[in-house]
């Protein structure tokens, strides 16, 4: 492996081109990053019920999470312990042991080893040996849902490595009743190009206004006051309300609820059309009158970008999650989220506003997440160029007076790259550091 000096790839202006093309340094993130810090791997909601999995991916690393029969949440290998063949091959279920096809050895649904067939010959019992368990995450947490796992047993807690970034995430949750929302069904996609990019995408307002210029059109087509989606974006972004605030740890958010009017059904009002809404809408103002502006409101996307360093994007309605495939392609599923209404806050009404959340997944995901992965391919494809190294990020850098800080947290007009130029400074001392990474076989690592 080369040895990287990252202070001279990584300025406070520019980056050189190799953070993305270079499959040397792709494969030091699978450890320094996807692997010594937290990476979301799932929610709770995906796995409700004892004995529940759901696969995903630390990195490279095929993980299977479970809920084992006490309710404790578990991020196993799905690699058997005797060859290496996976052991799971569904996307997600419930089951109480995995069964690898290839020679048949078992496992719990806490990776427990439970079974070798014709153990006669073999000379020991592997059972009584920690060793031949499945690998798991050495350690795995979950905050309001949210399943993170890291094998840096000296990486900080969970909560103090999240820092500020949970108050949007308490915003996002604490508008639905109970603070809950469940995970439903995706929109599954790729492109052709390094995972940061995507990041380096997540809470830029510059790119808007020109880049998604076919869905600004399409969500305002029936609107004569062109107020829909993200069309704030054409009255002078740079000066206008929309902020983004950087927290540390590479999470940063782009809080544009400042361009809301204020009273109930102001979201709603700027929701874009969708078939089938008008029969929904009608339906819930007949029932419930006035408070359907409040029930409309929870249906439709709250003007958030919460970006949860590496891998978690939340926005809308919708969880993004980043998947690194190669140092030129990944990964990226858009989850639609549904409320949960317990205790019947909502009179009845849950089932048609979730029915008009599934329907904001027609929207952005599939309209204008295309634009950004063309962008993404696009960028990849110029990077090609290596007599031309650098990728700028200098936008509102030496204009003090355009930025804040408070209490730690940077903010500045969503339209500048402050968010991507102090990412790059946490991604720079990730990179630098030679953490120790260890897997737990239950109870030893």
């Amino acid at each position: 492996m080369p040895d990287f000096d990252f202070e001279a790839l990584i300025h406070e202006e520019k980056v050189h081109r190799s953070l993305y093309t270079d499959p040397d340094i792709f494969a030091l993130e699978l450890t320094r990053i996807f692997g010594a810090t937290w990476v979301y791997l799932a929610h709770e909601s995906q796995i409700p019920n004892p004995f529940d999995f759901f696969q995903t991916k630390l990195g490279l690393r095929p993980i299977i999470v479970t809920r084992d029969g006490d309710n404790q949440i578990h991020a196993l290998y799905n690699r058997c312990t005797h060859r290496g063949a996976t052991v799971c091959r569904q996307a997600k279920g419930s089951t109480r042991s995995f069964r690898c096809p290839y020679h048949g050895w078992s496992y719990s649904i806490a990776g427990d080893l439970a079974g070798v067939p014709w153990r006669e010959g073999y000379a020991r019992n592997h059972k009584e040996d920690n060793r031949f368990n499945l690998a798991r995450i050495s350690r795995v947490d979950s905050y309001r849902g949210f399943i993170f796992g890291t094998l840096n047993l000296e990486a900080a807690p969970l909560v103090q490595h999240l820092a500020g970034i949970r108050k949007p995430i308490d915003d996002w949750l604490d508008r639905h009743p109970g603070g809950k929302i469940a995970v439903c069904e995706a929109n599954r996609m790729k492109f052709k190009g390094n995972w940061k990019l995507a990041y380096d995408n997540s809470a830029d307002g510059y790119h808007v206004i020109f880049s998604h210029r076919s869905l600004l059109m399409m969500e305002n087509r029936f609107s004569p006051d062109d107020e829909k989606g993200m069309s704030f974006y054409k009255q002078h972004p740079d000066d206008g309300p929309i902020r983004v605030h950087y927290y540390g740890n590479g999470h940063h958010f782009k809080d544009k609820r400042p361009t809301l009017a204020n009273h109930p059904g102001a979201l709603w009002q700027i929701e874009g059309k969708h078939p089938g809404m008008e029969g929904y809408e009608a339906e819930l103002r007949e029932k419930y009158g006035k408070d359907a502006d409040y029930y409309l409101d929870l249906a439709a996307g709250i003007p958030m970008n919460i970006n949860v360093f590496p891998n978690l994007l939340i926005l809308g309605n919708h969880i993004q999650v980043l998947e690194p495939l190669s140092h030129t392609e990944t990964a990226t599923t858009w989850y639609g989220t549904a409320v949960v209404d317990e205790e019947n806050a909502l009179n009845g009404a849950v089932d048609a506003i979730n029915a008009l959340r599934m329907r904001t997944q027609e929207q952005f995901p599939l309209f204008g997440e295309v634009d950004d992965l063309t962008n993404f391919e696009e960028i990849q494809v110029g990077l090609g160029a290596e007599e031309d190294p650098w990728v700028y990020m200098d936008r509102g850098l030496g204009l003090p007076d355009r930025f804040t800080e408070q209490d730690g947290v940077i903010s500045g007009p969503a339209t500048d790259e402050v968010f991507m130029r102090e990412y790059m400074k946490h991604y720079k001392t990730l990179m630098m550091a030679n953490p120790t990474l260890s897997i737990s076989r239950g109870g030893e690592n």
